[in-house]
Parts: structure tokens; C-alpha cells; sequence
């Protein structure tokens, strides 16, 4: 197994909302942690991949964002340091096929100001800071940054290795947006949208490929 395992989690994200209410990762405040990302870096990046949903009272939108770099830290068959950069830029809509206007209009909405704005911040980030291992899953707690606002969130995931190839997968989670300065048309924040709303909360999902 190899020591090093480049990852991301999280990532992104896009919003639409539901009516129902959704279970979301408890979100605290940021741990200090140092790594030395130089020593992380050897993930595959063509066969990793973070996926996205967001939901709205019409319906909901789903798609992926892709990791730029990073690293993992696998150590008695458990990681113990990470670091997963997620590239804002590379935001994708899978619903809506990109042959029609819908798709450009949503990808370049969901890159704006009113969510992410991936101009002024062009990558998020997950930084792990604890593992710990129950019931026969990891529970992963590390720092994550959209739009340069850092929280501290714990996700379930599971390691496996087949071979040389170590693949770092975790549960879909959900995160509420608001947490991270992402409040557009958030109902939570204004009550007068009444249906018009999109949800709070964006699920994510990532997978890892070592190289």
C-alpha cells in the first residue's frame, strides 16, 4: 500500500432545495493542523471524482467537481493526515445535458457570486485532522473551506487497496451551505421566498483514486 494517498472531499457543491428536512454534518470550529502538502501528492485525479446535489420545491440538480491536488496519509491500514484540494473552476452539471442552454446557465450561475464564486475563489479545501474507526467505518473530522470560511465537519468513509491502488470513498453527507457564506434565495434568511427557495443543504460524495 502505498503511504501517500492524494484526495478531496469536498467540494463543492450546487444548490437547489428540497421541502423535506435533511440530517447535516454538525459544523464547529476550524482545528489548527499542520501538513506538509509538499509530501502529499499522488492521487489520480482522472479517476477521482466529488460528486454534488441540490434540490429546490420543483425538483433538484446534481453533478460533479474535480480534484486539482492533495494528498492522503495511510498509516496501519488507516488514514491519519490529509489533504484534498478541490478545483471551484471544474464545476459540471449532469442533469441537464450540455448540448442545451439550461446546463451553461446553471454552471455559470452555480461559478457566480451568488454561490460560489469561483473567480475570487477558484479552489475549496479539506484538510483531515482526526480518524477515528466505529462500527467498522472511519469517521473523518477535518477542516473544510468554501469561499475562504473554514469549519470543522466529521463524514463517514471506508478505505479499501487492491493492489498498489488505495481507493478513499466516503458516505454522501450533507452540508449546509449557509455555513459557508453561500445564502442565496436560503429561506432560513428569508422568509418572504416562501416556495421560490433553494435548500440550505447540498449533499456531497466523494471518491478517491490513488495512483
Amino acid at each position: 500500500m502505498k503511504k501517500i494517498v492524494l484526495s478531496i472531499v469536498v467540494a463543492a457543491s450546487v444548490l437547489t432545495a428540497c421541502k423535506g428536512k435533511k440530517e447535516k454534518v454538525e459544523v464547529k470550529e476550524a482545528v489548527k493542523v499542520e501538513v506538509n502538502a509538499a509530501d502529499l501528492n499522488n492521487v489520480n485525479t482522472q479517476a477521482s471524482v466529488i460528486s454534488w446535489k441540490g434540490t429546490k420545491p420543483t425538483g433538484s440538480h446534481n453533478g460533479t467537481v474535480a480534484l486539482k491536488s492533495g494528498g492522503l496519509v495511510i498509516e496501519d491500514g488507516k488514514p491519519t493526515k490529509g489533504v484534498f484540494v478541490i478545483d471551484m473552476t471544474s464545476i459540471k452539471v449532469l442533469d441537464i445535458p450540455e448540448s442545451e442552454e439550461g446546463n451553461g446557465k446553471l454552471t455559470g450561475h452555480l461559478s457566480s457570486p451568488d454561490f460560489f464564486d469561483v473567480a475570487k475563489y477558484p479552489t475549496s479545501k479539506f484538510v483531515i485532522t482526526s480518524v477515528e474507526e466505529k462500527e467498522g467505518k472511519l469517521a473523518v473530522t477535518g477542516n473544510l473551506t468554501l469561499r475562504d470560511i473554514t469549519k470543522s465537519i466529521t463524514i463517514p468513509a471506508t478505505i479499501s487497496t487492491e493492489g498498489d491502488v488505495t481507493t478513499f470513498t466516503s458516505e454522501t453527507f450533507n452540508v449546509d451551505r449557509t455555513d459557508f457564506g453561500v445564502t442565496y434565495k436560503s429561506k432560513k434568511l428569508d422568509a418572504a421566498l416562501k416556495d421560490k427557495f433553494i435548500d440550505d443543504i447540498m449533499e456531497l460524495q466523494f471518491t478517491v483514486v490513488t495512483k
